[in-house]
């Protein structure tokens, strides 16, 4: 980001945020009316894109703003950035603002360059970093792959590689005044009780275990890849092992997935190779839709507890498995972006590292039986449609504390399911074919489900963010907007966000 005062630059990759595949949003799918149509299987940069929003809204007088795009060539990166990130609705605030010049002040302002925080020196050539590197002085890295079981050679590149990266990257630049890079508050893995704003050691472990070595597992994952591919095998059967290596590897040093795994060792190599300079690690919990900011209510994909609200308000979860009592730390997608704008200002030129806790458990918590109460309440109200366009009666339905009997439960319908359509097979009864059939399908999305957040619906751990409040507390001695800027989780009235902006936002943005 480049200002008047200061030249600064935002250097980014994509960010991959769908926990479904596209073979699970296509069954999930076949379940709605046919107008209905979920944005399933894709990659999404949403919060860059609010970030970038936000800049250029408030700060006008940025002089630009470099932008990094996973692309072929720079004329693909400038249509991704026309089509996924300008074209949006949620720049229609801007849009309507400038009017006419939107379309000028925009090339203006943006630079878009296609390369790959997976590659050193992020894939790009001499020419296109003698000028960056001359004009830019702060560096804001959000690349990142956030589906929970992703290949690992894949998440290795983005999470963990690719942070060390664009830490060279911005050192490189003669001008460099500071470092954000969003990492996630779940690189905790299932700790419980207060879990501090603390840094990793390198080869530090979650649960003790010794060895954890990145350049040994970059290179496992290599050889892996390599002699799966010299097998001959089918690429679907090389990403499914590849998949299951990242979760094997995850698990074996504490972590519940490949995602945090990958994101906790990103964190360490920004640590061991930042030298003096300025990082700020911002650790944000579920993002989820804008509070106010450029207007309430946008989101884009389909995120966590997405899944789990659209699941449930079709009708398909009747039953699922959570500690009604627990916690689920929330933040608002604009309220993060105006912390990491804040950190920025406050943080320039301070040759320290800091870590931010984005959240809001610790000082405004909401419980899973709050969120559950919300959400049946809404539904009851405003049902959605079926394929037939009759209203799906959702129920209260059945909340387990126990993991393995919702997964028995699940086990045992499945079985009779498949019996019945043996039966019905042999019968040729079509009708009774295709009920069973659907069933069996958001038997096994639940079942999906279950197993991508059973880390999450049991969480048992707090999000201090003591250095958070202190940043709030500074800024507002500071004199800092909270009209503009506020990023205080003690503003929230979750019944009400829920209620009037998060769920609705669903509907509207995902069918």
């Amino acid at each position: 980001m480049e200002s008047s005062q200061s030249k600064r630059s935002a250097a980014f990759s994509q960010e991959m945020s769908q926990p479904l595949s596209e073979k699970d949003m296509e069954e999930l799918q076949s379940t709605l009316p046919p107008d209905k149509k979920l944005k399933a299987g894709r990659e999404y940069i949403w919060n860059r894109k609010i970030l970038v929003e936000k800049i250029l809204r408030v700060q006008p007088e940025v002089k630009r703003l470099y932008l990094l795009v996973r692309a072929r060539d720079a004329q693909a990166a400038n249509v991704r950035l026309q089509h996924e990130v300008l074209g949006m609705e949620l720049f229609k605030v801007l849009r309507e603002k400038l009017g006419t010049q939107f379309e000028a002040f925009m090339s203006e302002k943006i630079c878009v360059v296609a390369g790959d925080t997976s590659y050193e020196n992020l894939g790009l050539t001499a020419d296109q970093t003698k000028a960056m590197y001359e004009s830019i002085d702060i560096v804001i890295n959000v690349a990142a792959t956030t589906k929970f079981d992703e290949r690992y050679d894949v998440a290795l590149g983005v999470n963990t590689l690719g942070a060390k990266n664009v830490v060279k990257f911005a050192k490189s630049c003669a001008n460099i005044q500071l470092l954000i890079h969003v990492s996630t508050a779940y690189v905790c893995g299932e700790k419980k009780g207060l879990i501090s704003e603390s840094s990793y050691d390198m080869g530090e472990t979650l649960n003790g275990v010794n060895g954890l070595d990145i350049d040994s597992e970059k290179k496992l994952a290599e050889q892996t890849l390599s002699n799966l591919k010299a097998k001959d095998l089918p690429e679907k059967e090389i990403r499914l092992m590849m998949k299951n290596l990242g979760n094997q590897r995850a698990k074996h040093y504490g972590w519940p997935n490949t995602y945090v795994f990958t994101k906790a060792m990103g964190e360490m190599l920004v640590g061991q190779f930042r030298g003096n300079l300025p990082v700020v690690i911002m650790r944000p919990t579920i993002v989820c839709s804008t509070m106010k900011e450029p207007f309430p209510g946008w989101v884009e994909g389909c995120r966590t507890i997405d899944s789990v609200a659209m699941t449930y308000g079709k009708g398909i979860l009747s039953i699922f498995p959570v500690d009604r009592n627990n916690v689920l730390d929330l933040i608002p997608a604009d309220m993060f972006v105006n912390s990491i704008i804040v950190a920025m200002k406050t943080h320039v030129r301070k040759p320290c590292i800091t870590i931010y806790q984005v959240g809001s458990s610790y000082r405004n918590p909401v419980t899973f039986k709050e969120l559950h109460d919300i959400h049946y309440r809404y539904f009851t109200k405003n049902p959605w449609s079926n394929r037939e366009g009759k209203p799906v009666i959702v129920g209260k339905g059945l909340v387990l504390n126990n993991i393995k009997i919702f997964e028995i439960i699940l086990f045992v319908w499945q079985f009779f399911v498949q019996i019945i359509l043996l039966f019905a097979t042999r019968m040729g009864r079509s009708d009774l074919q295709r009920t069973l059939f659907n069933f069996d399908k958001k038997l096994k999305i639940a079942m999906k489900l279950a197993d991508l957040y059973k880390p999450y619906l049991f969480f048992k751990g707090i999000f201090v963010d003591t250095n958070t409040e202190n940043l709030i507390k500074t800024a507002r001695e500071n004199g800092l907007d909270e009209d503009v800027f506020n990023f205080d989780p003690l503003c929230i009235n979750w019944k009400d966000y829920f209620i009037n902006i998060h769920i609705p936002s669903i509907v509207k943005y995902l069918f």
